[in-house]
C-alpha cells in the first residue's frame, strides 16, 4: 500500500514504532508494542479496540497526556515524543483540538468563555479572537446562547461548545474521545453530522470509539488488539453532511 508520506501529502501527525510500556506491581505491561501510523491533513480516522488493546494509551499519546517508551512521534514536522513535560503542555494547549465523552467545560464560565479557554492560557485574549470565539459558536449553532452557563445547556449543546473550543487554536486534529458516549441517539446523529461538516471543511479528526455506527462516519477504521495495529481499512464514501444550524440545535 502506497504510504501519504510517499505521496507528498502533509502530515497532521505520523507514528514510528510507537511503543509505551507500564510496570505494574513489579510486572512489565507493555501497552503498546511498535505502532506506525500516519495520519494525513484532512484524514477522519476511527480507532478502535476492545479493552486491554491500547486505544487508551494511543490516545493520551496522540493527546501529548503521556510520552512514549519508544519511538518518534510527529505532529507535524516536530517529534513531540522528545519534548518535556511542559513543552507537551504547550502543544496541547496550542496545537490539538480535544472533545471528550464528558465535554470537560468549566461551569462557571459562559459558552463563549469555555471556547476562550485554550486562548486564555496563552495569554491572547483580546477582541480579535473573541469575535473568532463568538464565530465558532455560531458555527456550531449557539449564537443565540453566547451568555449561557454549562449547566444551562442541554448535553448535545454543552458538546457543541466543547467542539468549538477545540477549533479556536486551529489545531493539526481533533482529538475525540467517546464524543458522543453521554449522549441520546438523535442528538449523537446530529454531533457526528457536525463532524463530518467539519471534516468536509478539511478538518482532521481522529476519534477513539467502541461503536460501529459511530466510526462509520470516518473515512479510514484501525483497530487495535494486544498493542498492535491489526487492521487499517478504508470507509466506503459517505454522502456530505449538513451543518446543523442553531434551530437545530435548540432540542439537542
Amino acid at each position: 500500500m502506497t504510504t501519504a508520506s510517499e505521496t507528498g501529502t502533509s502530515m497532521a501527525c505520523r507514528l514510528v514504532g510507537l511503543k509505551k510500556d507500564y510496570v505494574l506491581k513489579g510486572e512489565t505491561v507493555r501497552a503498546l508494542r511498535g505502532v506506525s501510523l500516519e495520519v494525513p491533513q484532512g484524514d477522519y480516522v476511527a480507532i478502535m479496540g476492545p479493552s486491554g488493546s491500547g486505544k487508551s494509551t494511543l490516545l493520551n499519546l496522540l493527546g501529548c497526556l503521556d510520552k512514549p517508551t519508544a519511538g518518534s512521534y510527529y505532529l507535524g514536522d516536530l517529534d513531540v515524543a522528545r519534548l518535556n513535560d511542559q513543552q507537551l503542555s504547550m502543544i496541547r494547549a496550542s496545537r490539538i483540538g480535544f472533545v471528550f465523552q464528558s465535554y470537560n467545560l468549566i461551569p462557571q464560565l459562559t459558552v463563549v468563555e469555555n471556547i476562550e479557554v485554550p486562548l486564555y492560557y496563552q495569554g491572547r485574549v483580546n477582541r480579535q479572537t473573541r469575535r473568532r470565539c463568538h464565530s465558532l459558536a455560531a458555527m456550531v449553532g449557539l449564537a443565540d446562547r453566547l451568555g449561557h452557563r454549562p449547566t444551562q445547556l442541554s448535553g448535545g449543546q454543552q458538546q457543541r461548545v466543547a467542539i468549538a473550543r477545540s477549533l479556536v487554536n486551529d489545531p493539526y486534529f481533533i482529538l475525540a474521545d467517546e464524543a458522543t458516549g453521554n449522549l441520546d441517539s438523535k442528538t449523537t446523529a446530529e454531533i457526528l453530522a457536525l463532524f463530518d461538516s467539519l471534516n468536509e471543511e478539511g478538518r482532521t479528526i481522529i476519534m477513539v470509539t467502541h461503536e460501529d455506527e459511530v466510526s462509520a462516519h470516518a473515512k479510514r477504521v484501525v483497530r487495535l488488539r494486544d498493542g498492535l495495529i491489526v487492521s487499517d481499512e478504508p470507509n466506503p464514501p459517505r454522502q456530505p453532511s449538513v451543518i446543523p444550524t442553531a434551530a437545530d440545535s435548540l432540542g439537542a
